[in-house]
C-alpha cells in the first residue's frame, strides 16, 4: 500500500482545483484567493507568481501576453505542444481555469 502522503496528494490537488462552495457569491476576494491557489501549483516549476529563477531552465510566465499564455496552455492540454509533463498538468485544469491562469500571470510584473 502506498504511503499516506501519496494517497493524500491527489485529494488535496482536487480540493485546490475545485472552487469553494459559494465562491462566486462570496465575491471577488474569494475568487482571487481561489485563483492564487490554482497558480500556486505552477510555482514549483515556474516560480512564485510566474517569476522563474534565472538559469533554472523553466519559462517565466509573469508579464507575458495573456493570449499567448492561453494558446500555450490550451495546446498543452490538447496534446498539440510537445512537453515532458506540462500536457498532463494542463489536463487537470478546465479551459476556463487555464484562461484565468493566463490572465493572472499576464497581470504579474516580471
Amino acid at each position: 500500500m502506498p504511503p499516506p502522503s501519496r494517497l493524500l496528494a491527489p485529494a488535496l490537488l482536487g480540493l485546490m482545483l475545485t472552487p469553494p462552495a459559494g465562491a462566486a457569491e462570496a465575491g471577488p476576494r474569494a475568487e482571487a484567493l481561489h485563483l492564487r491557489a490554482l497558480a500556486a501549483g505552477c510555482a514549483q516549476c515556474h516560480g512564485t507568481d510566474g517569476r522563474a529563477v534565472e538559469g533554472g531552465g523553466m519559462a517565466a510566465l509573469a508579464g507575458r501576453d495573456a493570449g499567448e499564455l492561453r494558446a500555450l496552455l490550451r495546446a498543452f492540454r490538447a496534446g498539440e505542444r510537445p512537453a515532458t509533463v506540462m500536457h498532463q498538468i494542463a489536463r487537470g485544469y478546465s479551459p476556463e481555469q487555464l484562461d484565468a491562469l493566463a490572465q493572472h500571470f499576464a497581470r504579474q510584473s516580471p
